[in-house]
């Protein structure tokens, strides 16, 4: 862009130096055809006026189109705002989702957790009550094998005392 700037200033400068240089010819009256009447004027400073004329043209086109950029990208720039905007509701309301999704995840992990702590109590309590009822039965059949052993040496020793007394 900086260069067709030079370029465009330069080839401006140059024309208003070779105006200057031939404005005596500039200024020379001729007789100029219009298509339908003739008249007499100075052809140069004609053309000259009408460079200028398109220059004038160009710039006001040059001036059109960067208003118009500044508007679309200004415009442009509204709606990434909003899109921008709208994503980062999205994105906030996925996460508040998220967080009710984890919390009932964790909620739900609790209750198992729990179910599971009661679960294990109670089988322990079982198990504790079974350990108990099969120790006392140990202990009533051991305390029924000691009487029975106690039974025949008391009978043992009640048949071999009349012996050794006879």
């Amino acid at each position: 862009m900086r260069a067709r700037t030079v370029l465009l200033v330069f080839v401006l400068g140059a024309i208003a130096v070779f105006a200057a240089l031939n404005w005596s010819a500039f200024m020379a009256p001729t007789s100029l055809t219009l298509g339908f009447a003739t008249v007499q004027g100075p052809l140069g400073l004609i053309m000259l006026g009408l460079t200028a004329l398109v220059t004038v043209l160009f710039l006001a086109f040059v001036v059109y189109l960067q208003t118009s950029v500044l508007i679309d990208a200004r415009r442009h720039a509204r709606e990434l705002k909003a899109q921008r905007e709208l994503a980062d509701e999205a994105e906030a309301s996925r996460f508040t989702e998220l967080r009710g999704l984890v919390g009932e995840a964790l909620q739900k992990l609790e209750g198992q957790c729990e179910e599971s702590r009661t679960s294990v109590l109670a089988r322990l309590d079982q198990l504790e009550r079974d350990l108990g009822s099969r120790i006392e039965q140990t202990g009533n059949t051991l305390a029924a094998y000691i009487g029975e052993l106690e039974d025949r040496l008391e009978r043992e020793t009640g048949r071999g005392t009349p012996s050794a007394s006879t």
